[in-house]
């Protein structure tokens, strides 16, 4: 099985400051720093870390290749990777001394896809190969649509939450990745965790829910199945990129693997747990020696 995730790359651009900013103020960061980012990238790197054939597919500025060298030593494949003449993505991230972090996106080469471009990149995968899709990219309609024509199984993390989102076929998708707020944007409930997590069920009745929750843990359900994960303490440096390493590692773990849902949740939670006491995004994501030489079971080519 192959994995291609079609998404976002960005240059972070992060500021370390005493707290996040808030309106009216001026406060200056105590350092700066420049690193690859994007969820689409972050999610790919991830993957390969843990195991998955991974392709990126995607758009950057000829100037910015650094970011394909740096995901190719991590596993990527970024072949489907293309040149744009546009610039390439930015976020703009306030980290604070506690480790949360505040984030401005500036699309740039990750909203010019273009359909001939998608229908091209998707020749080269097969029924059963999964697509993972986040919301920083143009075109997330066709290729939710494209995937599923394909066989492909459809996994999407709905970040950022945006207008878009309510126009697109979610009733296609396969897997969900969701942290508190998308799945109450979703849901259009405002509540507690497992009830929002039942009404986005019987929403999207076909699909696999995976609800991260920060330090509440991590949720899964699908149709009666449901299982819960709770963290890892540890102390916490920098949540970026937290979530992505979470659905990379989760991904991996349940469907290369074939761990169980109970065992993929505890893997991802403790690969997210190891990013989040890190600086960086992508820099963060342990590598699968770190998350599965002390679990209880190595990875098997079987099910559990």
């Amino acid at each position: 099985m192959k994995t291609l995730v079609y998404g976002s790359l960005n240059i972070d651009i992060t500021y370390f400051v005493s707290h996040i900013v808030t309106p009216g103020e001026t406060l200056s960061s105590n350092s700066r720093a420049i690193r690859a980012g994007g969820k689409g990238a972050n999610q790919a790197a991830a993957l390969a870390l843990a195991g998955s054939v991974c392709y990126l597919a995607g758009k950057i500025a000829q100037k910015d290749y650094w970011i394909l060298d740096l995901l190719n030593k991590y596993g990527v494949n970024t072949d489907f990777v293309l040149k744009s003449g546009d610039a390439t993505g930015e976020a703009i991230i306030q980290i604070a001394n506690n480790g949360q972090n505040s984030i401005i996106l500036s699309p740039g080469a990750n909203r010019e896809l273009h359909r001939i471009e998608i229908d091209a990149v998707l020749e080269h995968f097969e029924p059963g190969d999964l697509l993972v899709l986040q919301n920083e990219t143009n075109h997330v309609n066709s290729l939710i649509l494209a995937a599923k024509n394909k066989g492909m199984k459809v996994v999407f993390n709905p970040s950022p939450i945006a207008d878009n989102i309510y126009s697109l076929p979610l009733s296609l998708v396969d897997i969900f990745f969701v942290n508190e707020i998308e799945a109450s944007a979703l849901a259009s409930y405002k509540g507690d965790l497992k009830t929002t997590l039942n009404k986005l069920s019987a929403l999207y009745p076909n699909a696999e829910i995976i609800m991260t929750a920060g330090s509440k843990g991590s949720y899964y359900k699908y149709k009666e199945t449901e299982a819960y994960c709770g963290i890892n303490p540890v102390k916490v440096v920098d949540t970026t990129g937290a979530g992505d390493t979470f659905t990379g590692y989760f991904l991996t773990s349940r469907y290369v693997y074939n761990y169980s849902v109970e065992d993929s949740l505890a893997l991802a939670s403790k690969a997210s747990s190891i990013a989040i006491s890190r600086i960086g995004s992508m820099e963060a994501i342990p590598k699968s020696n770190e998350v599965f030489h002390s679990h209880e079971e190595r990875p098997l080519q079987e099910d559990h």
